[in-house]
């Protein structure tokens, strides 16, 4: 009975998120509602959301290396037993960290690409 009720509720949301993509959005970009070409306040916004982008990139960035040196050394130093309990928490740990580089890389293409599209 519980996997039928996990299976319903999981083809439900899948079937909301496939109509929450399609649906389409009707709206004013700044330039309509001012009659400027440029949008009102965005540099100020863009400003501020890259000053945030950038302290958690540092902030990841650091944490990740650091966390991964103290792992290495634990890992060095341990006995044949500890070293496999610290495989076993450095491939979660390995892709999170990975995640972190390539996700601050992967969003700042994303958003160079759509700011020269215009």
């Amino acid at each position: 009975m519980n996997k039928v009720v996990v299976k319903i509720v999981s083809m439900i949301l899948i079937t909301m998120a496939i109509i929450s993509i399609t649906v389409s959005c009707f709206a004013l970009t700044p330039s309509d509602i001012s009659g400027t070409s440029e949008p009102t306040g965005t540099t100020q916004i863009t400003e501020l959301g890259n000053n945030i982008i950038g302290i958690f990139r540092v902030v990841g960035v650091v944490l990740a290396v650091a966390i991964i040196v103290v792992l290495g050394i634990k890992y060095m130093l341990g006995s044949a037993e500890e070293k496999s309990e610290y495989k076993k928490s450095m491939i979660p740990y390995i892709v999170g960290a990975a995640l972190i580089f390539a996700g601050s890389v992967f969003a700042n293409v994303i958003y160079e690409f759509f700011s020269n599209m215009s």
